[in-house]
């Protein structure tokens, strides 16, 4: 791999991943395990479940017969209101198969949100897990066009999953499909307004096994994988489903809430050799109080994605655990991580290089390439990026520039082609006329020994920009005008002089999406100063 640069642009020289025919169909990634051999293999484990790659097929093949055979066309949408378990792969690779689009979604929003999905999509059926039927069906009600709902799992209103596999063939075809077809939505956070539905398309989960899960991970078929991460979200289906997949590796699914002891059982229970997680369970698996005991011997991989991993948590879980944890950054328009940190070029508390296969560069306003070291928009390209976003045409056309999707991360890139993340763009704030990175205020408040978490917005006292931290103490640390002080001066000491928290709130926790990352936008509405 040769490493090319130009300004504030990085690229890697490697070799093309392998081309996708021109009728393809994304479902296929399990009929390569067949061919390979790999029938009687275990594909995925999940509490006492397992599945072989011949079952897991059988059953994606039936579902997908079945759905064809309901009278379901080509690229219809199929919500998805599914935890992580057999049901989740069923389902998803099924719908893609039949020709239909699945769209998983969170199964812990609310009835609202359900309500908004259905509208958007146009779903003529639901997939769920019998324990949220109430709240989607009150949301799904008044639609007329909706076909049927499946239930996994009994409940009176759904017609069972199993129910419907066993009417489907064993052997069902996949759809004819174009590689450029639509395959699946993702739906982003919506972190500032209603969530994005992404369109990605038949090609894009090869890409992505060809790159990132190659040259990266290096994954191979003996090993386990397992993700905090849910297979609803764009790094959570990399993780556990289409990259163990491609290679015929195993996979083990966690239906529950990822807590550090659910985390910790289900390690030394199924000994995974590849762990995905986000900086804010890793932070929590250091800080449980059962750390110092966790065996994390059978893993060769930690990966952490969903927001940058600050150095300070990257080298006290090396000191703890013994493991190296590869930061880097995707996002739900590329489907999966395109700037990586690697086991020969780390960097703690960098993103890492480009990922082959992708580019990278940082422009300034305009459009510009920024000079080196100088901060800018983080723009990528690569060929898993999303066609477009759904009924959002204008956000399409400011995000995707031709080849290029601007991801709306404010980063910097120094001399040796590592990216560095400063927040996001609408994070960035303006304090005395210098523009200061949060991530910067809050790496440095996470390295006192009295800080478990911190997050910084910006704050109006007194009419003036100011840099507001709500702060997360450690157990036996009592907040205190002399720590706001010390937190202070300790920023200070470690910053430009500007860049450190003129305001300091301690609280009991952060807000969080799903997937771990902190919601500033709920902070903002708090961060007003007295």
């Amino acid at each position: 791999m040769i490493p090319q640069r130009t300004g504030g642009t990085r690229t890697t020289s490697v070799d093309p991943p392998t081309s996708v025919p021109e009728r393809y169909n994304a479902s296929t990634l399990l009929d390569r395990n067949l061919v390979a051999g790999r029938g009687e293999k275990i594909a995925l484990t999940c509490g006492r479940d397992r599945l072989t790659y011949g079952e897991l097929h059988r059953r994606v093949c039936r579902f997908g017969g079945a759905l064809r055979d309901s009278g379901l066309r080509r690229e219809e949408r199929i919500l998805l209101v599914l935890n992580d378990s057999p049901a989740f792969p069923v389902a998803f690779l099924g719908s893609i198969r039949a020709g239909c689009v699945p769209v998983p979604v969170n199964p812990l929003l609310k009835e609202d949100d359900f309500r908004f999905f259905l509208d958007d999509t146009y779903a003529r059926a639901i997939v769920l897990d019998a324990e949220y039927m109430e709240k989607v069906l009150g949301a799904a009600r008044a639609r007329e066009d909706l076909k049927f709902v499946v239930a996994n799992g009994d409940h009176p209103e759904g017609q069972p999953l199993d129910e419907l596999i066993d009417t489907g063939s064993d052997e069902r075809p996949p759809a004819d499909t174009h590689r450029d077809d639509m395959a699946f939505w993702l739906y982003s956070s919506g972190s500032t307004g209603k969530p994005k539905g992404v369109v990605h398309l038949q090609h894009d989960i090869a890409f992505t096994c060809e790159t990132y899960a190659r040259y990266v991970l290096g994954i191979r078929d003996d090993d386990v994988t397992f993700s905090t991460s849910k297979l609803f979200h764009a790094y959570g289906l990399g993780n556990n489903l289409s990259f163990p997949y491609w290679v015929g590796a195993s996979t083990v699914l966690l239906p529950v809430r990822p807590t550090p002891a659910a985390i910790r059982e289900t390690i030394e229970r199924f000994r995974p050799t590849l762990f995905f997680s986000v900086p804010t369970l890793y932070n929590a698996l250091l800080n449980d109080p059962d750390a110092a005991r966790t065996d994390l011997t059978s893993i060769r991989r930690c990966v952490s994605a969903a927001e940058a991993l600050p150095a300070e948590i990257w080298r006290r879980f090396k000191q703890t655990f013994g493991q190296e944890i590869l930061d880097g950054i995707g996002t739900t328009e590329m489907l999966h991580i395109f700037l990586s940190n690697t086991p020969d070029a780390m960097r703690p508390g960098s993103s890492g290089r480009p990922v082959p296969g992708y580019d990278a560069k940082i422009v300034d306003d305009g459009g510009l390439p920024v000079a080196a070291g100088d901060a800018g928009h983080l723009v990528v390209r690569g060929d898993s990026a999303a066609a477009c976003y759904w009924h959002n045409h204008e956000r399409t056309k400011s995000t995707i520039l031709g080849d290029w999707i601007r991801t709306g991360d404010w980063y910097r890139m120094d001399e040796d082609g590592f990216f560095w993340y400063e927040g996001r763009t609408d994070d960035m704030m303006k304090v005395g006329g210098m523009w200061i990175s949060p991530i910067e205020i809050e790496n440095a408040l996470i390295e006192h020994s009295a800080v478990a978490e911190a997050a910084v917005v910006g704050v109006n006292v007194a009419g003036l920009n100011r840099s507001k931290a709500f702060v997360v103490l450690r157990p036996g640390h009592a907040q205190s005008n002399a720590l706001v002080e010390e937190l202070q001066r300790w920023c200070k000491d470690r910053l430009e002089r500007y860049a450190y928290p003129h305001v300091v709130e301690f609280v009991a926790d952060l807000p969080k999406t799903i997937t771990g990352k902190i919601q500033r936008f709920k902070l903002r509405g708090l961060r007003d100063a007295p």
